[in-house]
């Protein structure tokens, strides 16, 4: 049984709506407001046409401050952070001394000394502390801090009738502001695929916030979008979700748990050329000898892939499918899964086996299925 030891301010707002709150990082989420077909459909096109919020304060956010903070995230992530001026952010891989994955995070640094690493599951902000020992830095775990995302084509639009100059500002920007008299941090990123932002803002100014962009929103289709919806998304967007893509879910038949980032396809994550962070020498002895890797396929029909369902080829089992979709809204029907290298390449013909026997014809392809030059989520103006 989950033990939840944090608490969203907005817990109050999910459950009037029929929000179920679930256990995710140790915070009670709204995976569902409701488990109909009809809802999870509503909320993914709300997002793909309009625009969705969500509640993600269980996200970890973490302070890094000091004169050794850019010492201690260097170390601790994958990419250069001295690159990293204040007003920007970078998505980063965490490894262990193995070089094998074990977290994600997104890196922001808000002034010179000042750092936010924002991350999930995994044990990032344990990294950060263990290297921050003895040093002069400070490593603050902050669920004061709650973030709420606003996804989709019109968030920018409806952002910009409140927040002068949010037009300019560049993905993986972000800028100290206010938003319906409160002061907030807002970031372009998100888990979605599309041009969205990340509403950083007080406990306290939680629920106001939330009201005022969900009521002042609404003639322009802004909705409130539960937590599930993100599988669908990420899953056309290849954005992975630790663990659920990972060997800690899949785990291997005869060695620990643990995927290098070759495997997982998160190689570009690490700066051209970095060395001494965690792992750094067993991640770059590991490239070329990949057990399997993450890759798309295409199915045949409407009918989706299972979560964890069976991948074969030619009958014999070689991989499973993480998750999979159907998008109305783009008329494909998608999956990520763990397949042989060999199989691994575009046009690899594979089959499906759902839980209920049914196997359904499906080609291997390349990820993203949606956005693929990633001009959506980039464009400026």
């Amino acid at each position: 049984m989950a033990i939840i030891w944090r608490t969203s301010a907005l817990s109050q707002r999910h459950a009037e709506i029929g929000g179920e709150l679930e256990d995710w990082n140790g915070m009670g989420t709204a995976w569902f407001y409701d488990h109909s077909p009809e809802r999870a459909e509503a909320d993914y096109t709300a997002i793909r046409t309009k625009a969705g919020l969500m509640d993600v304060s269980g996200l970890k956010k973490v302070h890094v401050v000091g004169e050794h903070a850019a010492q201690v995230i260097d170390r601790v992530t994958t990419r250069n952070v001295e690159k990293i001026m204040p007003g920007r952010s970078t998505y980063a891989s965490i490894l262990n001394e193995e070089g094998k994955f074990i977290d994600d995070c997104i890196i922001y640094r808000l002034s010179v000394n000042t750092w936010l690493v924002v991350h999930g599951t995994g044990a990032g902000m344990e990294q950060l502390t263990a290297v921050a020992a003895g040093k002069n830095c400070a490593v603050i775990f902050d669920d004061n801090l709650h973030d709420m995302s606003l996804q989709g084509p019109v968030a920018v639009d409806f952002l910009a009738k409140h927040v002068p100059g949010i037009r300019d500002l560049a993905y993986f920007g972000i800028m100290q502001t206010k938003l319906f008299g409160c002061p907030v941090m807002i970031s372009r990123t998100g888990y979605t695929g599309e041009r969205g932002y990340e509403i950083f803002c007080q406990a306290k100014d939680a629920i106001h916030l939330w009201d005022s962009i969900l009521s002042d929103g609404s003639d322009m289709g802004i909705t409130p979008v539960q937590f599930s919806t993100l599988d669908l998304l990420r899953t056309e967007s290849y954005l992975l979700f630790y663990p659920g893509d990972n060997s800690e879910t899949y785990p291997f038949d005869d060695e620990p748990c643990g995927d290098t980032l070759w495997e997982l396809g998160l190689e570009f994550t690490v700066s051209p050329g970095k060395t001494g962070f965690i792992g750094a020498e067993n991640h770059y002895a590991a490239q070329g000898k990949e057990r399997f890797k993450i890759y798309g396929v295409v199915l045949e029909g409407v009918t989706p892939a299972d979560e964890g369902a069976t991948l074969l080829q030619d009958g014999k089992e070689v991989g499973v499918v993480t998750f999979g979709m159907y998008s109305s809204v783009n008329k494909h029907n998608v999956g990520i899964s763990r397949m042989p290298v060999e199989c691994a390449k575009p046009g690899t013909k594979l089959t499906v086996r759902n839980g209920d026997g049914t196997e359904i014809a499906c080609t291997a392809e390349e990820m993203p299925f949606y956005d693929q030059d990633k001009s959506i989520r980039t464009a400026k103006g």
